[in-house]
């Protein structure tokens, strides 16, 4: 049973491991800031989720998930809010591609200005 749960743990580092390549390749590779995002969050919160329980199989201590769960769970918290963040912060600088957008819900925010009460 040990030696089955080594190989899983092995398998569950190598995909997450592949996935945070991927994520990392994907900011390299991609063009606007939008698709970026997405390559920066998706593939690397799993990749870790699937690291985080490698190494809980690996160790098979309750003290060491007690550990991992607070990490996973800060991850899956930050991880959108970053990317929003950075994401409005990039349709303010007007460095997306607006034909692009299928629905612009900030179109109107933009054009009335901050005193104007609208």
């Amino acid at each position: 049973m040990n030696d089955l749960l080594d190989i899983a743990a092995l398998v569950l580092v190598l995909i997450g491991g592949l996935l945070c390549v991927t994520a990392a390749i994907g900011l390299l590779r991609f063009r606007d800031v939008p698709t970026r995002l997405h390559a920066a969050t998706k593939p690397q919160v799993l990749g870790l989720i699937l690291i985080c329980l490698a190494i809980a199989l690996s160790l098979r201590s309750w003290p060491v998930v007690a550990f991992l769960v607070p990490v996973v769970m800060m991850q899956l918290a930050t991880a959108p809010l970053s990317a929003h963040m950075v994401g409005r912060q990039a349709y303010r600088n007007g460095t997306i591609d607006e034909r692009s957008l299928y629905v612009d819900e900030l179109d109107e925010a933009r054009r009335t200005p901050p005193a104007a009460g609208g």
